[in-house]
């Protein structure tokens, strides 16, 4: 009777276990992701900061909107960093901004494009002035959370693309606000 009963308490429970690591490899990784890029600007770092807060539609590009009606990033603490899908003020709220200091350190968190995922990203801008004309901006991005494969390197090429040929061309072009 024992042998039956362990027979047939196997036979109920073997299902359930095949069910739950069927489950559990279906489940998302998680992981941890940073990387820092830099670049000389022409500018003082008031100017740089200011060009890459407020309205920063000139030169960011990626969007969940085919036609965002504007970007801006709320340089102060608890400000946002929204996309703006229309006039009547559908959006996102990218990232919340959590540490400012005009012309020397801003800070946001959040999951920016990979909205709707378990994922936190830290992103830090810092200025720091180069003799009297220039300043030394640095991006760094620390993630931590639901990271599918790939992903790393695809946050960190949209970064490149942010800053070496959407933003650094944008500031070099003069056109940053007064």
């Amino acid at each position: 009777m024992k042998i039956i009963s362990t027979c047939f308490l196997s036979i109920l429970i073997l299902p359930s276990l095949i069910l739950a690591q069927d489950e559990n490899d279906s489940k998302a990784n998680y992981d941890v992701f940073s990387f820092e890029k830099e670049v000389t600007l022409p500018g003082t770092p008031e100017d740089i900061y200011d060009a890459a807060t407020g309205d920063i539609s000139a030169w960011w590009d990626h969007s969940f909107s085919e036609n965002p009606a504007e970007f801006i990033i709320e340089p102060y603490p608890g400000g946002g960093f929204w996309e703006i899908f229309d006039e009547e003020g559908n959006g996102v709220l990218h990232a919340t901004v959590i540490y400012a200091n005009r012309g020397k350190i801003l800070r946001f968190v959040g999951p920016l494009g990979l909205s709707g995922k378990a994922i936190t990203i830290v992103t830090t801008y810092e200025f720091q002035p180069v003799d009297e004309d220039s300043t030394f901006f640095k991006v760094s991005v620390h993630a931590a959370g639901e990271v599918e494969e790939g992903v790393p390197a695809i946050v960190e090429s949209v970064w490149e693309h942010f800053i070496f040929e959407r933003f650094k061309p944008y500031v070099e072009s003069g056109k940053i606000p007064d």
